[in-house]
């Protein structure tokens, strides 16, 4: 299981001197920044830091704890910045001086483990991916799954739910997705990062519901995108809010991604689950970078907000091969612009 992220060592004194003169900083040694939380965004912040560090040489320390701890560690104070896929309200924002901006966009996946059902063959929707995880449905040849996939040989096999057992950005995209879709899900168990699971087991992260996933015969979880095809897991197509059966594919991230409007929604609170393109993924989900307006440290927070403009700027192509939707250029000039008008720099 990934529990943390352990950059590389290279200082670059070259490449510090020159970072730091861009960002008027007058110490003379690289900078370390944290941040903690989302488990979703893990794979491609991972990524951008070490590209990051090369250039500069500050490093990135991330910590992959779930959007709740990430936003429990930034009220605290006791990081740079906070990773969530659920956004805070505005009370929240104004209540802890913090402002938060999306850094990228991906896509959440059912992930299953289910001997001879290859990945993408099985197809689920809202509905019937709710009744699972109420306990309705509890085997595999179930005839609400049977119907939806009429040429595949499904086991009677006792299906066994995944769930999250931390504070998660993931699982509240989840959850609000089954709230849209099943009014009885939404009725009895609602939307949230933490909830009262009707069935399952819980895994922490992204990386434990991957693992729980790998490991139990007959299971099903839900991930983000790069966390079932580097683990390489079964996953479900699913029928979206248009009714057209689609793949999870950067093209129908991007399909969802499409119908959000950025410019209306105050502080980027806008969630795009269930999203009515004709080919839109139906559990696509954001996620927020959070950070005080005014700084608790001026240096550690000039070098994040340099990181988080390097990752929009050469970041793209990492984010594209794990599967993520870059930001579009409109959407970036829109944070900048935020920054600008929001934080203290």
């Amino acid at each position: 299981m990934l529990t943390s992220f352990k950059l590389p060592s290279r200082l670059g004194t070259l490449a510090f001197a020159v970072a730091a003169s861009m960002l008027g900083m007058t110490t003379a040694q690289a900078t370390d920044i944290t941040g903690a939380g989302s488990s979703f965004v893990y794979p491609v912040i991972s990524k951008w830091s070490a590209a990051y560090a090369e250039k500069t040489g500050n490093h990135i320390n991330y910590q992959s704890i779930g959007s709740g701890g990430g936003i429990a560690q930034i009220k605290a104070g006791t990081v740079d910045f906070g990773a969530s896929d659920k956004p805070l309200d505005q009370d929240d924002l104004a209540k802890f001086g913090l402002g938060q901006f999306p850094d990228v966009i991906g896509g959440i996946v059912p992930a299953f483990n289910v001997a001879g059902v290859t990945p993408g063959s099985l197809v689920l929707d809202g509905p019937t991916l709710a009744d699972i995880y109420l306990g309705k449905i509890t085997t595999w040849n179930d005839p609400a799954i049977a119907k939806l996939n009429p040429s595949l040989h499904l086991p009677s096999s006792r299906i066994t739910v995944v769930h999250r057992s931390d504070g998660s950005g993931t699982s509240f995209n989840f959850t609000d997705y089954l709230s849209k879709v099943s009014p009885d899900w939404k009725s009895k168990v609602g939307e949230g990062t933490a909830v009262n699971w009707p069935a399952g087991i819980g895994g922490k992260g992204n990386e434990g519901v991957s693992a729980y996933i790998k490991q139990i015969p007959n299971s099903i979880g839900y991930v983000e995108y790069a966390y079932a095809a580097q683990n390489k897991l079964g996953y479900a197509k699913m029928k979206n809010a248009a009714g057209n059966v689609v793949e999870p594919t950067i093209a129908s991230f991007q399909a969802a991604a499409n119908t959000a409007d950025w410019k209306s929604a105050k502080d980027f609170n806008l969630l795009m689950t269930n999203a009515p393109g004709a080919q839109a993924w139906p559990i696509t989900a954001t996620s927020w970078v959070i950070m005080y307006k005014t700084p608790k440290n001026a240096v550690n927070t000039k070098v994040a907000f340099d990181f988080f403009k390097f990752a929009y700027e050469h970041g793209q192509d990492s984010a594209r091969a794990l599967y993520y939707v870059p930001l579009p250029d409109s959407l970036v000039q829109q944070i900048e612009s935020y920054w600008s008008s929001e934080y203290k720099m």
